[in-house]
């Protein structure tokens, strides 16, 4: 059946993603679905294909739609402006109040910049155990600057 629709399915993927990677995660993705459904090897070509469209479509938008939640959710937890124009004795002195792991964490995500995924992927654990311990950081901050 792959065979049949490989060309198609690889095309089409393509025309819907960003890059060459996520359109092969979209093709994958309908194959290991598709060994699911047990009378998808019985139906017409072309409502096979119909259907590897449908799902490739279905989990483009999934993933579109979680990406937005997320980057949504990781610029609700950015500092106001005004404290990031702390010179870096001070910063050094706020982070002190933290773990070292929450500090490290903080630093990464607000000074060099990068995502919770990319933090994840270094420390190896999932963004959101990430996105979850730098809430509690930088609630903590804000009360440590609030008290001050």
């Amino acid at each position: 059946m792959y065979e049949n629709l490989k060309i198609d399915l690889h095309r089409f993927a393509r025309s819907i993603s960003r890059h060459g990677q996520e359109a092969d995660d979209l093709v994958q993705d309908a194959l290991e679905k598709s060994l699911k459904e047990p009378g998808l090897h019985a139906l017409p070509v072309y409502k096979q294909r119909a259907w590897f469209f449908r799902v490739m479509k279905n989990r483009l938008i999934d993933d579109r739609r979680k990406d937005q939640r997320i980057s949504e959710w990781e610029d609700e937890m950015d500092f106001p402006e005004q404290t990031l124009a702390m010179n870096r004795l001070e910063v050094a002195e706020l982070l002190s109040h933290l773990t070292l792991e929450m500090g490290d964490l903080v630093f990464k995500r607000y000074w060099l910049g990068m995502t919770s995924r990319e933090i994840g992927d270094q420390l190896q654990v999932p963004a959101a155990t990430i996105r979850y311990k730098l809430h509690f950081a930088i609630k903590k901050l804000r009360d440590i600057l609030e008290d001050e």
